[in-house]
């Protein structure tokens, strides 16, 4: 599975999502990929005001503050159906 994480440089709550992430890497198997939005015009004209967006392809995770239990329950989803 591989998750991109949308932010910034100098993003205190973009610090905190990659923070979550590695812990979380810890139970979970997942590549992570991180994405500054000022690269891209489209990705700033879509998440300039919503950063940190945690992504799973197409699917969207969290937005803004991330929380390690949405994440966490997300990641228990995933692995349950690809387990099933």
């Amino acid at each position: 599975m591989k998750l991109t994480l949308y932010g910034k440089e100098n993003c205190s709550l973009c610090t905190d999502a990659y923070h979550i992430l590695e812990i979380l890497r810890q139970d979970f198997i997942f590549e992570l990929e991180e994405v500054n939005i000022y690269n891209e015009d489209e990705l700033l004209e879509a998440y300039h005001l919503m950063i940190p967006v945690l992504k799973d392809q197409e699917t969207i995770i969290d937005i803004g503050i991330i929380d390690i239990e949405t994440v966490e329950n997300y990641l228990l989803s995933k692995n349950n159906s690809e387990n099933s």
